[in-house]
């Protein structure tokens, strides 16, 4: 007979109680096997791809692509015995069968709650029941029953695929995907929204009231994350925040001649790269601003580590990533792990794990040409250092006004842990090993 196993949202980080369906990899009637990606999900840090610990054939997905479910919560059901007999109507149990145990099998490491194998065995020491008829097999134990997808067909496509069409109002069901598998491509997606016979798309789909000439999009996944994590920061840690102007000119020099030398080719180095050097070294020399306020314990903590977050802005929001110990990396590792780091954050795929117990981050608004900001603290972090934009100025340089490259540093720290004095220092030595950076022999 059948044999049902449903699998549950899995707790893929610490804390984790809800995520967000992004799309499904199966439906009804796929067979599937051990450890295959079935789902693709959106937490509150990043877009997860789950496996599924069995094998069999897929029966039922009770959950939407863009629904809002609670870990622990059933999403799909799969025979992992499709060949014991074809899956007949639900009915109900026999009433002479006895009291049943449900028999258990633990998922993937990490994947949350156990899923629950509906076929059923007698309890010990009860009288065998009697053998069912072929009819009368257990049904799936599904949860609440949810509208399917548009015939049963769910789109695939990646996170940022999903919200360009949003934006241009395309809708995915309609289309038919390019690229192997049949997942539909950000050139699908604009084909679609340039075609002549574009989809109608209704307000539903968009959020978009004709009415009001509004669209209203929820609150949730990584916008959420951040929102609540930077109202706590603001209203719990006492911001303080400091400007530096500097003369980089021999930094950007100093890049040219790394571009042409041979130990470097091939690696891309940029300004931040010479900036997460610049605060690694600076923060040994003040520790404080690589500490942070335990209020639980009433300690401050000192990390004798430096796993440095970058904030990035992606399709999906702003996280921040971290490069684990970047105080024990060259210079050329450092330009690797920032390039891996910030190429992965931009096709969506960075783990929760990639995100947690940063100690200190920085944050580059010179990319979108602004010259400084006051930047948030990452709650369980002390500091946060912003890079402005590098712009050709008047610079004064042996009593002469000439054209320099000039670069605008702001650094914004929790006075509870660090004083003005050691803020200063720190903003004054990645300064200086920024305006210099021959000065990183003398640290």
């Amino acid at each position: 007979m059948p044999t049902y196993k449903q699998f549950p949202l899995a707790d893929t980080a610490e804390g984790l109680t809800e995520a967000d369906i992004l799309s499904w990899h199966v439906k009804p009637g796929d067979t599937v096997t051990v450890n295959q990606i079935v789902v693709e999900i959106e937490t509150a840090k990043a877009a997860v791809e789950l496996p599924i610990p069995w094998a069999g054939v897929v029966t039922e997905l009770h959950v939407e692509p863009g629904q809002t479910v609670e870990v622990g919560t059933a999403i799909l059901t799969i025979d992992v015995d499709p060949g014991g007999a074809a899956a007949p109507a639900p009915v109900a149990a026999p009433a002479a069968a006895a009291p049943a145990e449900e028999e258990e099998m633990k998922p993937l490491v990490g994947y949350g709650s156990k899923a629950v194998v509906t076929q059923r065995r007698a309890r010990k020491g009860a009288a065998p029941a009697a053998p069912a008829p072929a009819a009368a097999v257990v049904a799936p134990p599904a949860p609440a029953p949810v509208a399917a997808p548009r015939g049963g067909y769910v789109p695939l496509a990646k996170p940022p695929v999903r919200k360009l069409a949003k934006d241009l109002g395309v809708d995915l069901h309609a289309l038919t995907g390019s690229a192997d598998g049949g997942v539909i491509t950000r050139d699908d997606v604009e084909r679609a929204a340039n075609g002549s016979a574009a989809p109608a798309v209704s307000a539903v789909d968009t959020g978009y009231d004709p009415a009001t000439r509004e669209r209203r999009v929820p609150i949730k996944g990584v916008r959420k994350m951040t929102a609540a994590a930077m109202v706590q920061s603001a209203y719990t840690a006492p911001h303080v925040t400091e400007f530096l102007t500097i003369d980089v000119t021999p930094m950007m020099e100093f890049r040219e001649k790394l571009k042409k030398s041979r130990e470097f080719a091939g690696v891309k180095v940029t300004p931040l790269t010479f900036a997460a050097k610049a605060v690694c070294l600076a923060a040994k020399r003040t520790p404080d601003i690589n500490a942070v306020w335990d209020e639980a314990a009433q300690e401050i903590v000192y990390k004798d580590y430096v796993h440095l977050g970058i904030a990035a802005a992606t399709p999906r929001g702003l996280i921040v990533p971290k490069v684990r110990d970047a105080d024990s990396l060259s210079l050329k590792e450092l330009a690797a792990a920032l390039t891996e780091l910030t190429d992965v954050a931009r096709e969506g795929k960075t783990s929760p794990a990639a995100m947690a117990n940063g100690t200190i981050t920085i944050t580059n608004v010179g990319v979108f040409g602004v010259d400084t900001g006051t930047p948030i603290i990452n709650p369980g972090e002390s500091a946060i250092l912003c890079l402005g934009a590098i712009k050709d100025q008047p610079w004064v340089v042996d009593g002469e006004i000439k054209v320099r490259k000039v670069l605008q540093l702001s650094l914004s720290f929790d006075h509870r842990v660090v004083d003005g004095q050691q803020g200063s220092e720190f903003l004054a030595d990645v300064g200086a090993l920024l305006a210099d950076p021959a000065m990183a022999m003398t640290y």
